[in-house]
C-alpha cells in the first residue's frame, strides 16, 4: 500500500533571510528548497563546492526565481568557521533563521578535527557553537529563530566529561551521542542566556526521527568506503513504510520548528509516530539527558573554553 504523503504547511517568508547548514544534500538540501519556496534568501554554507553548486542548481529548477547562495564553511574548523562568520559580519544583513543541520555520524575509526576535537563533537557540536557565537550580532539584528537538529540518539547517553575527545576509548555511536547531547544542551542554554539578557532570539531543537539519510552511507572521507548493514535496513523499512520515516518527511521537524509561528523556544520537534522514529512532526518530551540547566551551563562555559568563543552583546 502506498504511503500516505506527510506534509506541514511553511508559512510566508518573504524578506527574511536564512543560514542552512549541511544544505548540500540530504534533509539540509529538503529543508533550504522549502525555504527558498516560502520566499526566504537562504544561504547555504558548504565543504564542497561542486556538490553545493549541484545543490544550487537543483533548488533552482524546482523553485524557480529561487534566492539561494552559497559559502564556504567546514564545521571541523574554528577557522573556517571564523571566516564565514567575518563573511557574513561584513555583508552585515540581518540573519532570521538560522537551522544548524549539518552533521558526521560514527565513522569507524576515531578522527579528529583540524583543531584536534574528536571529530563528531568537534563538527556537530563545537563548530555550529562557535558559529553562533560569530553570527550572535546578525540573530540579535534579525530577532532569529535558531533550530538546531539533534538525534533520536540524544535521548539516552551521557557527556563523557573525563575524555571529552574520546583518546583513552573510542566508541562511535557513544561519541555521537555525546556530539548530540552537548549541541541540544547548547540549543536550550542558548535560548535561557537569550532571555536573560535580552538578546531577542529564540531558540528550539528538532530531530528527524530515523529516516535513510547519507548520515549512515558510505562516505570515503570518514572512513566508511560501503554503505553500512544500519542504512540498508533503514532504506528497507523506509521503503516499505514500516516505522520509519523517509527524507522527505524527516525534513519536517526542523521546518516546524523554525518557521511555524506557533512553534516553542526551548522545546524539542520531532516525528510523533510510534518510537518518535516517524510520522507528523510534533512537540516532545524532552529528552532525559537535555534536562539539566547545570549540564547545559557546564557545556556552555566549557564549549566557550574550547573554542575560544565569547557570546559577546
Amino acid at each position: 500500500m502506498a504511503r500516505r504523503p506527510i506534509d506541514i504547511t511553511v508559512p510566508d517568508l518573504t524578506g527574511r533571510l536564512a543560514v542552512v547548514t549541511g544544505a548540500s544534500d540530504g534533509m539540509g538540501l529538503g529543508i533550504a528548497e522549502r525555504l527558498a519556496a516560502a520566499g526566504a534568501e537562504v544561504v547555504m554554507p558548504v565543504r564542497n563546492p561542486a556538490k553545493g553548486e549541484a545543490a544550487v542548481a537543483a533548488i533552482r529548477e524546482r523553485v524557480p526565481g529561487a534566492n539561494v547562495s552559497l559559502r564556504g564553511l567546514d564545521l571541523s574548523s574554528l577557522a573556517s568557521v571564523a571566516a564565514l562568520g567575518d563573511t557574513l559580519l561584513a555583508e552585515g544583513r540581518p540573519i532570521h533563521l538560522l537551522v544548524n543541520n549539518a552533521g558526521v555520524m560514527t565513522p569507524p575509526e576515531r578522527q579528529t578535527t583540524a583543531d584536534g576535537f574528536e571529530l563528531q563533537f568537534g563538527t556537530n557540536h563545537l563548530g555550529h557553537f562557535a558559529l553562533a557565537g560569530r553570527l550572535l550580532p546578525l540573530l540579535r539584528a534579525g530577532r532569529a529563530r535558531v533550530t538546531s537538529q539533534v538525534s533520536v540518539a540524544a535521548r539516552r547517553g551521557r557527556i563523557n566529561w573525563d575524555d571529552l575527545n574520546w583518546e583513552r576509548h573510542y566508541d562511535g555511536g557513544r561519541a555521537y551521542s555525546q556530539s548530540k547531547i552537548a549541541f541540544g544542551l547548547f540549543g536550550l542554554e542558548l535560548q535561557r542566556r537569550s532571555s536573560a539578557a535580552g538578546w531577542g532570539i529564540t531558540s528550539n531543537l528538532s530531530h528527524p526521527g530515523v529516516a535513510p539519510t547519507s548520515l549512515l552511507a558510505a562516505r570515503p572521507e570518514l572512513g566508511r568506503s560501503t554503505d553500512t548493514a544500519g542504512v540498508r535496513v533503514i532504506r528497507a523499512l523506509s521503503s516499505r513504510g514500516i516505522l520509519l520515516g523517509t527524507v522527505d518527511s524527516a525534513k519536517l521537524p526542523a521546518l516546524m520548528a523554525a518557521t511555524d509561528p506557533a512553534a516553542e523556544p526551548g522545546v524539542l520537534y520531532g516525528p510523533k509516530g510510534p518510537g518518535n522514529l516517524g510520522g507528523p512532526p510534533a512537540e516532545q518530551a524532552m529528552y532525559a539527558p537535555l534536562r539539566s540547566a547545570d549540564e547545559a551551563a557546564r557545556v556552555w562555559e566549557v564549549s566557550e573554553r574550547l573554542t575560544e568563543t565569547v557570546f559577546a552583546a
